[in-house]
């Protein structure tokens, strides 16, 4: 069969290196992809939001499934596009990735299903929303509602913070129209952690657990990013509370979407916050996979990918199994130097085959171009250095062995992914 690829980040070369993988699939095909994916697909030159494209190309080249990495397109309508032109495509329709693309959805969506998420507010005036952070004494994570590349949400912590952090969104607009609408809510305490699951509108089959890194810095400090790092599985996650997830969140959320007309059929995320007392609360749902968390989810998957996102696509997930490698996995994302804020591009990546010579290592490349034989950055992320270890603390030293082993100038990432996971071992 042929398969096409929507995106061009880390996700996206996991995806592609585990989908080349499949015996079924003949030829592999990215759009945009990225240097390294262009290893393991060929690079087609359509942007993700160009659905008309892609639904060309797709229709002309007669691909036989097209998997969908990031969660613009998704929103924006792509599966219902392909749908309508008969084309196979792996992802929600644009109903149920509303419960990504708009915040104040997703929250009127778990009070309504008694789904556990923080006491919240939504506003479209900023004069309310401060006039309301002015009178309540709560400490608040201040959201824009619509997409903002998984750096709309800011946590304060003070009232002065809150209503800066309004003023940011709505009336400087720095995520544009993602701040027509805010949603305030009272900040959780606790551990964060990521559960992702497959669905094909009636049954979930969850991946194991995993753990993102959003501040830019050790510690969880600085600003959100798209993720410095992630580690699969997130002992914090214990089988006891995997059953708990699943019955008062996951399988709700697919009940729910299904009885409100938007059947889900294709990867559902839910970022958690696990309190002091183990409870798990939602603080966001996504409707794709994780990106830095497919990375080392991925590399522990046993079995073809493929099968799996045909089952959903047939509603057949109850009768397909995954096995997953019961090793630990960590990525570790390397960044270019000013991310997430400003940062320069086309520095040269030395010591890639080094790192990728390494036993259970793979590099995923996330914003890179190849040319003339050399790898060069393009974009904040540049790559996911991933690796596997018997436990999380041999994973952790595999992986920051090869990370090592790689420069260029102005390179940062954290040194303390995984960290997390020890007080539990």
């Amino acid at each position: 069969m042929k398969v096409l690829v929507v995106g061009g980040g880390g996700r996206e070369h996991a995806l592609c290196w585990k989908i080349a993988q499949s015996p079924k699939v003949r030829e592999l095909y990215c759009a945009p992809g990225n240097g390294g994916i262009g290893q393991v697909a060929e690079l087609v030159e359509i942007a993700p939001t160009d659905i008309e494209g892609l639904v060309r190309f797709a229709r002309d080249r007669g691909i036989d499934l097209t998997v969908v990495g990031p969660e613009a397109p998704l929103v924006a309508g792509i599966v219902d596009a392909f749908e309508a032109e008969g084309l196979e495509i792996f992802g929600p329709r644009r109903a149920a990735a509303e419960i990504e693309g708009s915040k104040a959805f997703a929250k009127e969506f778990m009070k309504r299903h008694g789904i556990p998420t923080a006491p919240y507010r939504i506003f479209s005036d900023p004069a309310e929303a401060t006039a309301w952070i002015k009178a309540s004494e709560e400490k608040v994570v201040v959201k824009a509602s619509g997409l903002a590349g998984g750096k709309g949400a800011i946590v304060t912590e003070d009232q002065e913070e809150a209503m800066r952090a309004v003023e940011t969104i709505m009336v400087e607009r720095a995520f544009g129209p993602a701040g027509d609408l805010v949603v305030v809510e009272q900040r959780l305490y606790g551990e964060e952690a990521s559960f992702i699951a497959f669905s094909d509108g009636t049954h979930c089959l969850p991946m194991p657990s995993s753990q993102d890194h959003k501040p830019v810095f050790d510690g969880d400090r600085g600003p959100n990013t798209g993720g410095m790092g992630a580690y699969s599985p997130a002992p914090l996650i214990t089988p006891e509370l995997s059953s708990r997830v699943m019955a008062e969140i996951m399988v709700p959320t697919i009940r729910g979407l299904a009885e409100e007309g938007r059947p889900y059929r294709g990867v559902l995320y839910a970022g958690l916050m696990i309190d002091q007392e183990g409870n798990p609360w939602v603080l966001e749902f996504n409707c794709r996979f994780g990106d830095p968390e497919t990375q080392p989810i991925l590399v522990r998957m046993k079995g073809d990918l493929v099968e799996v996102l045909e089952a959903c696509l047939k509603g057949r997930l109850d009768e397909v199994s995954v096995g997953w490698d019961p090793r630990a996995a960590v990525c570790v994302v390397m960044a270019s130097g000013g991310y997430p804020g400003p940062y320069e591009k086309g520095k040269e990546i030395h010591g890639l085959e080094e790192a990728e010579g390494m036993e259970d290592v793979w590099v995923f490349h996330a914003g890179t171009t190849f040319k003339d034989g050399r790898f060069f950055t393009a974009g904040g992320r540049v790559l996911g250095v991933t690796g596997l270890g018997e436990t999380i603390p041999e994973a952790i030293e595999r992986t920051y062995r090869a990370v090592e082993r790689i420069s260029w100038e102005g390179v940062h990432y954290r040194r303390d992914i995984g960290q997390k996971a020890l007080k539990y071992l």
